[in-house]
């Protein structure tokens, strides 16, 4: 989106916009939610890149290593360095099951799935399809995470998948989250509460996991959850070159003035929606409006104005 907008508005014999992506496939993620209910097939969410962006935008699929502030450089995974007058990191949030002692082991694609990568979500829907009943638990391990609303609608969907199947009643549907209910909002709580509890869907709050053990997710303060099918929201990480590059908090997203959206420290790197630590959702829509509000203060920051 930052490319598309900025590539019309920056004199071409002046700025080069170069987008440098690892896949040559754009996955539409909010289609994830619904892969593994067979209401999406990987070919609804895949698309080439290259069409996706303006004529006069360049994309190089490659890696990035890191960042070199001092420099003003982006080195590849490949050894290659990108000279650049200005940066936008745009690299979002990623699942991290490795985090989570048990999370990432030999259940994982059995017992344990996640809907947040094409390859997970598709291994749920397998486990879905002849699954006769049991704990269903759908569980947040920490937030931030993108789409934070995504868990409970997995929740919800399910309930009417199970009861599309005449099996609902053979399934215990349990919704586990660090917070102290299912909605973050005191007035969200208060309105659609009961949403939850009409479809027997029981909510486990405060709970902050510490392993998944034998069936069963176990809490910092002993807590035990068993489950026949869990799936889980892992801890959400940004890229990994944003710690090699000294830009990221503990979760390696970017440091930024909620202002501006620079970069700590620097004068020409920004980050945007879900790679930014900033005090807000990491939804796409979130994303989206920050992008009309980035293109034009960046136009003014090029033109030295405040």
């Amino acid at each position: 989106m930052v490319a598309n907008k900025l590539r019309p508005q920056l004199p071409a014999d002046e700025w080069d916009v170069v987008v440098v992506d690892p896949s040559e496939s754009h996955l539409y993620q909010p289609g994830l939610l619904f892969v593994p209910f067979g209401r999406y097939e990987p070919a609804d969410l895949l698309k080439p890149t290259r069409p996706l962006l303006s004529a006069g935008v360049e994309l190089l699929t490659k890696t990035v290593q890191r960042v070199d502030v001092a420099s003003s450089c982006v080195e590849l995974a490949d050894g290659q360095r990108i000279s650049y007058d200005q940066l936008v990191i745009a690299t979002g949030t990623h699942p991290r099951p490795d985090m989570t002692p048990g999370l990432s082991g030999p259940q994982t694609g059995q017992s344990v799935h996640e809907f947040y990568t094409l390859e997970g979500a598709l291994a749920l829907r397998r486990a879905l399809k002849d699954w006769p009943g049991g704990k269903l638990v759908v569980h947040i391990t920490e937030l931030p995470i993108k789409c934070p609303v995504a868990p409970l609608e997995f929740a919800f969907l399910a309930d009417d998948h199970f009861r599309r199947l005449g099996i609902r009643d053979r399934v215990e549907l349990t919704f586990v989250t660090p917070l102290s209910g299912a909605f973050t909002k005191p007035i969200a709580s208060d309105l659609l509460g009961g949403m939850l509890q009409d479809r027997r869907i029981h909510v486990e709050p405060d709970f902050f996991v510490e392993r998944v053990d034998d069936g069963a997710l176990v809490s910092y303060d002993e807590r035990t959850i068993p489950f026949d099918l869990l799936v889980s929201v892992p801890l959400n990480m940004g890229a990994d070159f944003v710690g090699r590059s000294g830009l990221g908090d503990e979760l390696n997203h970017v440091k930024v003035d909620p202002g501006t959206f620079l970069a700590n420290g620097c004068t020409n790197v920004f980050a945007l929606g879900d790679a930014a630590a900033l005090p807000i959702s990491k939804a796409g829509s979130v994303a989206h409006f920050a992008v009309d509000v980035f293109v034009e203060n960046f136009l003014d920051h090029i033109a030295g104005k405040p």
